[in-house]
């Protein structure tokens, strides 16, 4: 196998390229950081992550597996490597932690496929049956542009768009650091069904039904799914736009999947988190500028997290949890793990800092090179003790992938 050097290839909020080397250190450093510490023995035993490869996904599969010990089934749709294309960065992040997995005599598999079609789904199911103890934890963290759907075949394609009328505000291009002004026209009523159903609850429900049809579920089960809130500056783009709406669905559908799982006494949980640098939330016009100023007025306060931390208070101090802390559940029953983005102290601070930045002055205001150090670092890139100038292989299997499923 031919080895190279991979550089960062970043196009708009894209990287193109991944670094299998960083990608594993990335895995490592958060694996590293829950192991030894101390998780509810009434934590999972047998884990299904449908979105585990990068984002909220993989830091609930690296604490569900590393931290609280147990075993898990990880679904997403990830690319090897081609030629001289390296493999997407989930890829790398999921080799990197089956391998970890396996060193420390865990059971892991992965499916590798649309995690929207029903052949992913009874794949997912016959290695359940097969491989694991009944499922006690589903994480649903599906972050995807479209979806096929399973029964009707139609296409939809989710929009970024404001709702009833158009918005315009501030914004940074990463790529450039450059403060500057977007205006997005509304979402027309097509756009808007379009993106709740790639977004919405429907799959997350199709999965649960799937699950509880096959047996596999155990006494006691739990599943969560991962929502936002955030700001009042951000709500016409995210809470009051299209993929708000979806959000709400994905919401509203906690009802449904409670009633299916209350004969096994188990309970559907929305966990609303903090913001932070994700793929996803990196294609959200006005969101990249906010999370730049918030990261600043959070880590002024030594209150910022990354993804992995808010997981683990996510198991320790709210799923698995004998005794809730104030604040962790909301007069809508969500899991609220952003009281820190939402303390009205650090609000004030960053609407302050929204009025005032421009493009000269950013980086005082702001956290841009946090930002950007955070995004490389989703694709391998940036990591300590990872040279860029040495070469490194690009192929890389997944040894227990339950198959490609279209």
């Amino acid at each position: 196998m031919a080895r190279r050097v991979v550089e960062p290839k970043i196009r708009g909020f894209i990287c193109t390229t991944a670094h299998a080397a960083g990608c594993a250190a990335h895995v490592q450093e958060q694996v590293a950081r829950v192991e030894g510490k101390k998780f509810p023995s009434s934590g999972p035993g047998t884990a299904l992550i449908i979105g585990a490869s990068t984002g909220y996904g993989l830091a609930s599969r690296i604490v569900a597996t590393f931290g609280a010990g147990a075993d898990s089934l990880g679904v997403f749709f990830e690319r090897p490597a081609q030629g001289e294309r390296t493999a997407s960065a989930g890829w790398y992040n999921s080799v990197a932690l089956e391998r970890m997995a396996r060193e420390r005599g865990r059971r892991v598999w992965s499916v590798n496929g649309d995690a929207f079609s029903d052949a992913v789904k009874l794949r997912s199911v016959e290695l359940l049956r097969r491989e694991f103890r009944p499922v006690d934890l589903v994480i649903y963290s599906l972050a995807s542009p479209q979806r096929t759907h399973p029964r009707t075949g139609q296409l939809f394609r989710s929009v970024l768009k404001p709702v009833g009328q158009g918005f315009t505000s501030k914004t940074l291009h990463t790529d450039r650091g450059v403060v500057d002004t977007v205006h997005l026209e509304p979402a027309s009523e097509e756009e808007i069904a379009a993106t709740v159903a790639v977004m919405g609850g429907e799959d997350w429900l199709l999965w649960m039904e799937a699950l509880a049809a096959a047996g596999v579920l155990a006494d006691g089960v739990k599943s969560v799914a991962y929502g936002y809130l955030g700001p009042q500056l951000t709500w016409p783009i995210y809470r009051d736009g299209t993929i708000g709406l979806a959000k709400k669905d994905l919401e509203r559908t906690v009802d449904r999947i409670d009633a299916l799982l209350r004969p096994l006494q188990g309970k559907a949980h929305i966990a609303v988190n903090k913001a932070v640098v994700t793929q996803a939330s990196s294609a959200i016009p006005v969101v990249p500028l906010y999370i730049s100023l918030l990261f600043r007025a959070m880590k002024e306060r030594g209150c910022h997290e990354s993804c992995g931390e808010q997981m683990e208070r996510l198991f320790a101090e709210r799923l698995y949890a004998k005794n809730l802390p104030d604040g962790a559940v909301d007069g809508e029953g969500r899991l609220r793990l952003d009281g820190w983005e939402m303390d009205p102290a650090v609000q004030v601070e960053v609407l302050r800092r929204w009025q005032l930045v421009t493009t000269e002055n950013l980086r005082e205001l702001g956290d841009p090179d946090g930002y950007g150090a955070d995004f490389l670092r989703l694709f391998g890139f940036g990591l300590p003790g990872v040279d860029p100038l040495e070469p490194v292989e690009t192929e890389s299997f997944l040894e227990t992938c339950g198959g490609l499923a279209g």
